[in-house]
């Protein structure tokens, strides 16, 4: 079956993430424009998700969960996991990798973990737009171990992309979906790089603002619409 789906999408957590997108906020907005399925994916953190499990199940939407990894060399990476448990353990682990470097609010912007309610039930401490210590090579393992996807997000920018800070696809690579923001060049970076031609490509709106979550314009070939379908499908190649 067609469903439509963004898969990232940053809540208030996000240094970056304006402080109404509250999950709350996000899933009703994603309710009202008609998506299927979403993902919050919030910078090196899972906090948020499971404010979104629950709201997503009251609203009758699928959601994925994980997080936007930041990798040493400064890579930005979907991370995806169709079971709440096995994303907040992946996030427990990231945590351990985290650089102690302090957020300054009034700098960075606020990183507030909220509950369903929307009730703010902390902060974190650290800065999460940093790099981590895990290293592009280590991200396939480690979301396979967590029964998860990396999907390395918008290749074509020119920061903080696999291509902008690495160069190349790397030649130990086993990722099979990858990221657009802007589809137009899909082209050029096949040819460039034809290990996509092999990959599965998906666009989302790497949301911060709650008018800036995708209409249901984008959309993914499932067994059915629930999140283990939809994350058989991105593992799928060719597909």
């Amino acid at each position: 079956m067609k469903l439509s789906y963004d898969l990232h999408i940053h809540s208030c957590l996000s240094p970056c993430g304006d402080n109404d997108m509250l999950p709350s906020n996000i899933v009703g907005m994603a309710a009202l424009k008609g998506l299927d399925v979403i993902a919050v994916t919030d910078h090196c953190s899972c906090l948020n998700c499971p404010a979104v499990a629950k709201l997503a199940e009251a609203y009758g939407i699928t959601a994925l969960f994980g997080m936007e990894l930041t990798t040493e060399e400064e890579v930005h990476i979907l991370c995806l996991f169709d079971r709440l448990e096995k994303a907040m353990d992946f996030g427990s682990y990231v945590r351990t990798q985290y650089l102690d470097i302090q957020n300054v609010p009034e700098i960075f912007g606020e990183q507030l973990i909220v509950d369903e309610d929307d009730n703010i039930i902390g902060k974190e401490d650290t800065l999460l737009i940093n790099a981590t210590q895990i290293g592009f090579e280590f991200v396939h393992g480690l979301t396979e171990e967590y029964g998860g996807i990396m999907i390395p997000a918008h290749v074509e920018k020119k920061a903080n992309s696999l291509l902008a800070n690495l160069g190349a696809v790397p030649e130990e690579s086993r990722f099979t979906c990858f990221e657009m923001k802007h589809i137009g060049y899909r082209d050029e970076i096949c040819e460039k790089h034809p290990y996509f031609r092999n990959c599965k490509m998906i666009t989302n709106s790497d949301s911060h603002y709650l008018e800036y979550i995708n209409e249901p314009v984008n959309f993914i070939e499932a067994d059915e619409k629930s999140a283990q379908a939809v994350l058989k499908a991105l593992k799928n190649i060719n597909n």
